[in-house]
């Protein structure tokens, strides 16, 4: 039995640890050959390895999708590897939060530079390149069409409260999603959003007193939710529970298959039935 993926190639930022992880392997595991990306080496290369090791193929681009000079070279590692593009999925990021009225001008670009944009970026610099394989396969009577998947939050969608740097940047990238789907169309590529509820991921775990912290892009960014505070939130969800990064995956898939090939410019909300914050 084919794989639906098979030979396509897959860019997806962020794919070191958590969602993105389950996404890479995800795709991987459905045929395609995909380009991993996470801040540090040693996850990434990890996740490389876990696509070989069930025969599949991948290559590592490391570094801060906020950085200049990354959107190039991520389209570049895609192109001098496996001489494609066929699905982006613009999942890195996380969170810094605080009330407006103590949100640093940091904490406000932080949070656009890496939601939003750093999508931008990275789908500016893969135009000429799809456009390119769109005209190749068009002269030899060839269609293929190509995906692209960002990733929103209910957060974007409905706002939250001690997050108007991050609900703006996730609400920013709706939007360029539209805008994509109604350019893009001409180069047969559907260009689609997920919207995530509340998923399980290292960012958002349960901590003892909720003041872990992680180092991201030097800085040292709370992260983790009080464990009350979690039982509290996953009421609210109709499902009852907050999702896994393996379902947080399924909902990106599912806009990467050709069942969806006639899916242009919607969002998904994959929250457990969460239509509100």
């Amino acid at each position: 039995m084919s794989k639906k993926l098979e030979g396509k190639v897959a860019l997806i930022t962020g794919s070191g640890r958590g969602i993105g992880r389950a996404i890479a392997l995800k795709l991987a595991a459905d045929g395609a050959r995909v380009v991993v990306n996470d801040l540090d080496a040693e996850p990434a290369q990890e996740v490389v390895e876990a696509i070989k090791a069930m025969g599949g193929e991948a290559v590592a681009c490391i570094g801060s999708v906020s950085a200049p000079d990354f959107a190039e070279r991520f389209v570049g590692t895609a192109v001098e590897h496996y001489k494609g593009l066929d699905i982006i999925v613009n999942n890195a990021g996380y969170t810094w939060d605080s009330v407006i009225q103590k949100m640093t001008d940091e904490q406000w670009y932080a949070m656009l530079d890496v939601h939003l944009t750093a999508p931008f970026r990275i789908l500016r610099a893969a135009q000429p390149v799809i456009r390119s394989l769109v005209k190749a396969e068009q002269d030899a009577g060839l269609r293929n069409i190509r995906k692209v998947v960002n990733i929103s939050s209910v957060a974007g969608l409905f706002g939250n409260a001690g997050q108007a740097n991050y609900s703006t940047a996730k609400a920013g990238i709706t939007g360029m999603t539209m805008t994509l789907a109604k350019e893009w169309g001409r180069l047969n590529t559907t260009v689609n959003c997920v919207a995530y509820g509340f998923i399980k991921t290292r960012l958002t775990e349960a901590t003892a007193d909720g003041n872990a912290t992680a180092e991201i892009e030097g800085r040292e960014i709370k992260v983790g939710i009080n464990p009350d505070l979690m039982t509290m939130l996953e009421r609210s969800i109709p499902l009852g529970r907050a999702g896994t990064p393996q379902e947080a995956a399924g909902s990106v898939y599912m806009f990467c298959i050709p069942e969806s090939d006639y899916v242009s410019g919607q969002t998904l909300i994959c929250s457990g039935g969460l239509t509100g914050i």
